[in-house]
């Protein structure tokens, strides 16, 4: 009997089974007759689906071959009479086979802590490349986090070093705004959050008591941190030369997109052509002004309103006809090229999208683009006459903004004029000329303004000089730290 058991199991199959630990896994037989063939796409998928393996093995031969059949129930072929010692040498040759099933187990993608584990994507050289590649998304991730948390600190401590260096202009006009009775603040025009406007009026000398002209100020703000009081120290220049200024609020990003800002600014637009009468003002001789951010709201609600005017079918509350000019000082009109542009220095082109409510909205929100389109020719030919300020060193809205939209302007048959300012910076034009007391811009809008009005004129030229606000030294050290 144990020459029968020892022939059977010479010329017998040999049953090794591994399994994947689910107690229910179906039991598949496997022989070993032939080197294993190379793992294909149906073999793996059959594989996958099985849910464990069993390798058989011939005396003969120790190559570990799989044959994969789906839940067909394995049939032992070891007999309970089998002697110590042929259990034994069976127990040995089940740990070689082992041995060698977990390293061709291994090379077909699968290793013993699950079956099917698949590494197909992760081995060899594959494995390394992908790990770099996440590595390096990772990291370019994290640098743009840093390089993003690095330009938000210098910038704010720049904001700081600057608001510092301009604090003794920034308290005069503080208290000028606050305790003159030539300003009018908080004038409500609108029902939504700081739908409110400031009036700045010229002492009443007796000598002229007509209508003055009126300048819509619209401030700016990087659409972010806008706010009408940013416009007193252009309101206590013009103010003494007989023109009226109106410093329109708008609501800021997040609270609104560029689409409610504007909304915003042709409310206070409407207000004052309607009743700037009241407070001394010609609604015939109106003037529209935005600086920065606000130049690019002022310019979309005009355009807007122009489009509007053109349409019989819409309603308005004002017409582009009672603006005498458009006054546009360091502003972006293509925001295109404005977006790439601010990409480099910020904010980043994400956050500009959500400002402008989203990508699709820029060309609607670009007044350059809009001007162009054939469609708008009957809108461009109402359009008021553009005078357009701009810094040549301005690095904040390079100058080339004004003058690609002068450009666009000119060529649909729109009268538009560009001064620029040589070696002028963002702010010098607007903040550190001003409270050194010699403003350039200042005298050129006056001129502009009280063009045909030799009254006017000749007592703006007997006026006396403007005081200086700031020391010189202050003004040069904050033209250059300025973040804007």
């Amino acid at each position: 009997m144990h020459k029968s058991f020892s022939s059977s199991r010479s010329t017998a199959t040999r049953l090794l089974y591994i399994s994947n630990m689910q107690p229910s896994s179906h039991i598949l037989p496997i022989s070993i007759k032939n080197p294993p063939p190379p793992p294909s796409s149906s073999s793996s998928s059959a594989i996958e689906r099985a849910g464990s393996v069993f390798l058989t093995s011939n005396d003969h031969e120790d190559d570990v071959h799989l044959l994969v059949e789906d839940k067909k129930p394995l049939i032992p072929t070891v007999t309970s009479s089998s002697s110590s010692s042929s259990v034994v040498n069976y127990q040995q040759q089940q740990r070689r086979r082992r041995a060698a099933s977990d390293s061709n187990l291994m090379g077909l993608g699968f290793d013993r802590g699950g079956f099917g584990r698949r590494r197909f994507f992760w081995s060899g050289s594959g494995r390394v490349d992908g790990e770099r590649s996440v590595v390096a998304r990772v990291g370019s991730k994290m640098l743009s986090y840093i390089g993003s948390g690095y330009r938000l600190f210098t910038g704010f401590l720049s904001l700081q070093c600057y608001a510092f260096l301009i604090m003794p202009g920034v308290l005069q006009v503080a208290y000028y705004y606050y305790f003159s009775s030539q300003v009018r603040r908080d004038i409500v025009f609108g029902d939504q959050p700081r739908n409110k406007l400031d009036i700045y009026l010229p002492e009443n000398d007796g000598k002229n008591n007509g209508p003055r002209p009126v300048i819509a100020f619209i401030t700016g703000g990087a659409w972010v941190i806008g706010y009408k009081a940013w416009g007193s120290l252009l309101g206590r220049h013009l103010s003494n030369t007989d023109i009226i200024v109106a410093c329109i609020d708008y609501r800021n990003y997040p609270k609104a997109t560029i689409a409610e800002m504007v909304q915003d600014a042709s409310r206070g637009i409407s207000f004052v052509c309607n009743n700037i009468s009241e407070y001394g003002g010609d609604p015939n001789r109106i003037y529209l002004m935005g600086q920065s951010a606000g130049a690019h709201i002022a310019a979309c609600a005009l355009v807007d309103q122009a489009i509007k005017e053109s349409d019989p079918t819409q309603s308005t509350t004002w017409s582009v006809t009672q603006i005498k000019s458009y006054f546009g000082l360091s502003g972006g009109y293509n925001l295109f090229n404005l977006a790439n542009y601010l990409n480099t220095r910020g904010p980043y082109k994400s956050l500009f999208y959500r400002i402008m409510g989203g990508e699709e909205s820029l060309s609607k929100f670009s007044p350059e683009i809009i001007v162009q389109d054939p469609n708008n020719k009957n809108a461009v030919s109402i359009l008021p006459p553009v005078v357009l300020f701009h810094g040549t060193s301005d690095y904040s809205i390079p100058a080339d903004c004004s003058k690609t939209f002068v450009d666009a302007l000119q060529r649909v048959g729109a009268k538009a004029d560009l001064m620029l300012y040589e070696g002028k910076t963002h702010t010098d034009v607007f903040v550190q000329d001003p409270m050194r007391g010699d403003d350039k811009l200042f005298d050129d809008l006056v001129t502009i303004i009280h063009a045909g009005d030799e009254e006017a004129l000749a007592k703006q030229s007997r006026a006396p000089s403007r005081r200086r606000l700031v020391p010189e030294f202050m003004l040069k050290l904050a033209s250059k730290i300025s973040p804007f």
